[in-house]
């Protein structure tokens, strides 16, 4: 055989094995969405939904379109507890307490993920805390973002998930603590995960605080973290998607090294004790697909609303896609995302 043909035969066989890799590299789709808050019986049960109404009903079928779903459990999830706030008048203490009952809804949406770091996990003292965690374990859905529980490692039809969560708040792993946060990320791929997750409760709150202004924010004299650089910061440790909530209105979301960031999902699923006018109202479900390495492909944002005591719907303005597109692009018009106006959107070559 001569030097022509074996050079033959090493690119035929280079060409299969490179096609063999290409054939196994799998794809993943992670819908993700903002605050949940089911219903309180804290300070009245006249804040709770009447038993048998589904708060995920009229959005259901987006949710559970998806390979991993992800949501901010925004609250304790507990039958016990006292309020460990202290309010001169119990109408106005925002402390959230949802019966367990309501965990059931998460289970039928298909929530594979939930933070439970933010300002609200501690409303019940540890307690609350104790119960949520307990609650969610015993539903099958996996939780970070609290001291003891500071990140979860799961498996769903052969990925193997690692998922860690922050917020600027008490009980919680510290989103204003960087290196403690990057090396949260590097633990989760010392144990071999497939893809690492990160979630943060941070930014300043409200129909103002919309921009993503890369600098620390404050808000009630309380430092909310620089959410800009947090997310770069656990990307470049090792992170594959950064999922943003906190600030109660959507943000803009940013493409970084190839991994997907949105930097506030808004609310979700609050019922009766929030604000939802103008674009608090906003409920954005963001569905992203990326490669078993992380690798951002492609997403798209299904626009959903709430209004006071009625849970999301489908939105046919769109308002939440056209929200999203309009700060991402003032906020980041570096980065090359194209968006159609279906609510799709890619980077353009």
């Amino acid at each position: 055989m001569n030097m022509n043909n074996n050079k033959t035969i090493l690119l035929v066989l280079s060409l299969f094995v490179a096609s063999l890799s290409f054939a196994q590299q799998k794809e993943i789709t992670l819908t993700a969405v903002g605050d949940i808050m089911m219903g309180t019986s804290f300070p009245s049960k006249n804040y709770l939904p009447a038993k048998g109404v589904d708060p995920f009903a009229a959005v259901l079928p987006e949710l559970l379109d998806t390979d991993i779903l992800f949501g901010n459990h925004e609250g304790t999830l507990t039958d016990t507890g006292k309020n460990a706030k202290h309010c001169k008048d119990p109408s106005k203490c925002y402390s959230f307490k949802s019966p367990t009952w309501l965990a059931d809804y998460l289970v039928n949406a298909g929530f594979d993920m939930m933070s439970i770091a933010n300002n609200h996990i501690g409303d019940f003292g540890k307690i609350g805390i104790t119960n949520t965690k307990k609650t969610l374990e015993e539903k099958g859905i996996a939780y970070a973002g609290v001291y003891g529980s500071p990140i979860a490692v799961f498996e769903k039809d052969g990925v193997k998930y690692g998922f860690c969560a922050f917020a600027p708040n008490n009980d919680t792993p510290k989103l204003t603590n960087i290196p403690k946060a990057v090396a949260r990320v590097k633990e989760l791929k010392a144990k071999g995960v497939d893809i690492i997750i990160v979630s943060f409760h941070g930014g300043a709150e409200g129909s103002k605080h919309t921009h993503v202004t890369r600098k620390t924010e404050k808000f009630y004299g309380e430092n909310r973290g620089n959410v800009y650089k947090f997310a770069h910061a656990v990307i470049d440790a090792g992170a594959d998607v950064v999922l943003g909530h906190g600030p109660h209105v959507a943000r803009a979301i940013e493409v970084y090294k190839d991994r997907f960031i949105v930097y506030s999902l808004g609310n979700f699923a609050t019922y009766g004790r929030f604000s939802l006018s103008g674009t608090k109202g906003l409920a954005p479900i963001v569905k992203i697909t990326m490669n078993d390495q992380g690798v951002f492909i492609k997403g798209k944002i299904i626009s959903a609303k709430q209004k006071s005591r009625v849970y999301p719907y489908i939105d046919p303005t769109n308002a939440a896609f056209k929200e999203i597109k309009k700060l991402t692009k003032e906020d980041f018009p570096e980065v090359p995302i194209h968006f159609d106006d279906d609510g799709s959107f890619y980077l353009e070559n």
